[in-house]
């Protein structure tokens, strides 16, 4: 069964940690919130952290200041380290929309964990994110992707740590993020294989709107379904550039159209205004619209 559409154009993170973050929460206009137990907290700090999730997830708002649901995920310390245990069995109790799994490497990384949910009646709603944030991660990004095509395995999305993998490798991360650009692609191809949905990685200078707005397009144009932040004042910027353009929705609905009237009902391939039109055109226009449906564009 095909799960509806959830957009992602937005996705904040929000320390577990500070209580000013979380006030601000219902505020907020993105599309996805993560709470964030892992990077953004002191290890003095982790604890207390976890303690809250119950009070946050107890409040949470039901729509965005949009008027849409946003989804909320609680991103985890890895499980290898002293926390990442607890932090799983205490996140599995809240019953969050998804849980993001930090340092993976491998598929059996995001099994394991999918057979702790489901030790512990987590129901099949909590999805697994994943983190492809490490030099191994992203040599066996095809495999681990491939668990996306098995509801069993709960895995829905992955995010690119590209802080992460600049630190591991060295690499220079320069304003148009060229030496990043192969191994982002590689992450929203293998996304693709397993159906899944594809973030990009954060933009650090959160002050120039103008380069994070760039950052975006990009990110957009190189397939990306939305953008992890790590400001509000992100957020606008984001939804604008992962939003469909009017032109394409024009367009999305005109291929619809065509291939709605009856001459045209078996046919595989049409010519709309002077172009060629197969029905992987229709299958992408009708993602596109939902997509447009669920932002309310």
């Amino acid at each position: 069964m095909t799960e509806p559409y959830r957009p992602r154009r937005s996705v904040l993170y929000v320390p577990a940690s500070s209580d000013k973050a979380l006030a601000k929460i219902a505020q907020l206009s993105c599309d996805a919130i993560i709470i964030d137990l892992e990077d953004a907290v002191a290890p003095a700090d982790k604890i207390a952290a976890r303690e809250k999730l119950p009070a946050i997830f107890a409040s949470r708002p039901a729509a965005n200041t949009l008027g849409h649901r946003c989804e909320m995920v609680v991103r985890v310390n890895a499980l290898a380290s002293e926390w990442g245990a607890d932090d799983l069995l205490a996140v599995a109790k809240i019953e969050p929309d998804g849980i993001l799994l930090s340092k993976v490497a491998t598929p059996r990384d995001i099994l394991e964990v999918g057979d702790v949910l489901d030790d512990n009646f987590a129901p099949d709603s909590v999805k697994l994110w994943a983190m492809i944030e490490t030099p191994k991660a992203l040599l066996n990004i095809g495999a681990m992707a491939e668990l996306g095509r098995d509801p069993a395995s709960r895995l829905n999305c992955f995010v690119a740590g590209t802080n992460d993998l600049a630190k591991d490798t060295g690499v220079l991360m320069t304003p148009d993020r060229r030496y990043l650009v192969p191994w982002l692609m590689q992450m929203v191809l293998a996304a693709r294989a397993g159906g899944l949905d594809m973030l990009d990685g954060v933009a650090n200078d959160f002050r120039d709107l103008d380069a994070f707005a760039r950052e975006c397009a990009e990110g957009a144009a190189m397939g990306f379904d939305g953008k992890t932040l790590i400001h509000p004042a992100q957020i606008d910027a984001a939804n604008r550039a992962f939003a469909p353009s009017p032109a394409a929705l024009t367009e999305a609905r005109l291929i619809k159209d065509a291939f709605s009237r009856s001459d045209n009902a078996d046919k595989g391939v049409i010519s709309l205004n002077g172009k060629m039109v197969e029905r992987l055109h229709l299958a992408q226009a009708e993602k596109l619209l939902a997509k447009a449906a669920a932002i309310g564009a």
